[in-house]
C-alpha cells in the first residue's frame, strides 16, 4: 500500500546567535512532515503491514527532503529523528508502526550511513498538536552535543482519520555545545553507540 498523502510540509530552522554570541556555521535544522490517511482509522486492524509499508516510503521521502532543503550532500547530515501523530480515530499502535520496523533504512540511506539508532516520539492528538521529533548523532549515540529536538506541528492535521509523520535531519549539533562527552570528530562508527 503506498501511502495517501494530503500534504507535504519542509522547513528550514537556522540558529545564527544563540546568547548573544554568533553560532558560525549556523546550525541549521531541516524538518519534513507528511499528513497521510490512516487506512485502519476507526477499527482494529491485527495486520499492521500497510503501515510498516507507509513507513518505508516515507523514511526516504522525507528524509530526502530534508537533505535537499539543507542543501547538503547525504553525507553532511550530523542527527536524524522521527515522530508522528496519530487522529483521534486511530490507535498510538499505528504510528508505532510507520516509525518502527521500516522507516529507517530509507532514512539512513538518505544521510548516508547512519549506524546509530533514530530517536523516535508518538502521540495521538488531534487539528495543531504538536510533538518534539527528539535528535540523536546518525552515527553516535553518545555524542552529546546532539541531543536536541524540533518541535513539529501542523495547523489543520491531524484529522481523526490521519496520521502526521515527521522527520528531522540537521547539519549540526546543538548551539554552542559544551557539556563534554563523546566529540563528533572522535567517532569510532563501529557499533552505533561510539
Amino acid at each position: 500500500m503506498s501511502a495517501k498523502i494530503r500534504k507535504i510540509i519542509v522547513q528550514v530552522d537556522e540558529v545564527r546567535v544563540e546568547m548573544g554570541r554568533p553560532v558560525n556555521p549556523p546550525v541549521r535544522k531541516a524538518l519534513a512532515m507528511a499528513v497521510i490517511d490512516n487506512p485502519f482509522a476507526g477499527r482494529y486492524e491485527e495486520n499492521l503491514d500497510a503501515l510498516v509499508a507507509i513507513g518505508e516510503e516515507l523514511g526516504g521521502l522525507l528524509g530526502r527532503r530534508c537533505v535537499q532543503a539543507l542543501g547538503i550532500e547525504p553525507g553532511q547530515a550530523h542527527s536524524y529523528g522521527k515522530a508522528a501523530i496519530v487522529g483521534e480515530a486511530g490507535e498510538l499502535e499505528h504510528a508505532a508502526a510507520i516509525l518502527h520496523p521500516k522507516l529507517g533504512a530509507p532514512l539512513r540511506e538518505a544521510v548516508e550511513k547512519g549506524a546509530a539508532l533514530v530517536p523516535s516520539s508518538k502521540k495521538r492528538g488531534g487539528l495543531g498538536t504538536a510533538i518534539d521529533v527528539p535528535l540523536g548523532h546518525k552515527d553516535a549515540a553518545y555524542v552529546r552535543s546532539h541531543f536536541d529536538a524540533m518541535e513539529a506541528r501542523v495547523a489543520d492535521a491531524p484529522r481523526a482519520n490521519e496520521i502526521v509523520v515527521a522527520v528531522v535531519v540537521t547539519d549540526g549539533g546543538r548551539p554552542l555545545p559544551r557539556i563534554g562527552g563523546l566529540q563528533a570528530h572522535e567517532i569510532k562508527g563501529q557499533d552505533g553507540l561510539r
